[in-house]
Order: C-alpha cells, then structure tokens, then sequence
C-alpha cells in the first residue's frame, strides 16, 4: 500500500490529517482528527492519524481486494 497526504491542516485544537492510499490500483481517501499537542512534530501527527486509521484501511483493502477480478464460472476460481 501506498500513502499520500492529501491534508493536514488546523480545526480547533486539532489536525486534520488526510490520507490518499493506494493498493492495488485503487483508491481510497480518509482523514483522522489529532488533538495538537505542545512539541508534537509533524511526522507525529501523521503517525497518529494513520494509526487512527489503520482498521478502515485494512477493511477497505481486505473488502476491495477482489474488485475487478474475473471470474471462471466453469472452474469456480478467479481468472489470474
């Protein structure tokens, strides 16, 4: 998988912090809210908000992982 930040900004005492990721040619968007912190890095925070994060992403990839995948009625098994 692949992670991008598509946001990272103030809201209140908190960071917005936006993930793109990416596995398998799809995509998918998701952001977390971290409370700020006097001393926090960045890198900090973005740690947090994926560790926030991690249990939907691994639900999108383990729910998408056979989108687009085709098919063989005849052998009851994807066409790899």
């Amino acid at each position: 998988m692949e992670y991008e930040i598509k946001n990272f900004e103030t809201e209140g005492d908190s960071k917005r912090v936006g993930f793109m990721v990416t596995s398998g040619g799809k995509q998918l968007a998701i952001d977390k809210l971290v409370t700020i912190v006097d001393g926090k890095t960045d890198e900090s925070y973005v740690q947090d908000a994926l560790a926030a994060a991690k249990s939907e992403i691994d639900e999108w990839a383990a729910a998408s992982a056979v989108v687009g995948k085709k098919w063989d009625a005849d052998k009851n098994s994807f066409i790899e």
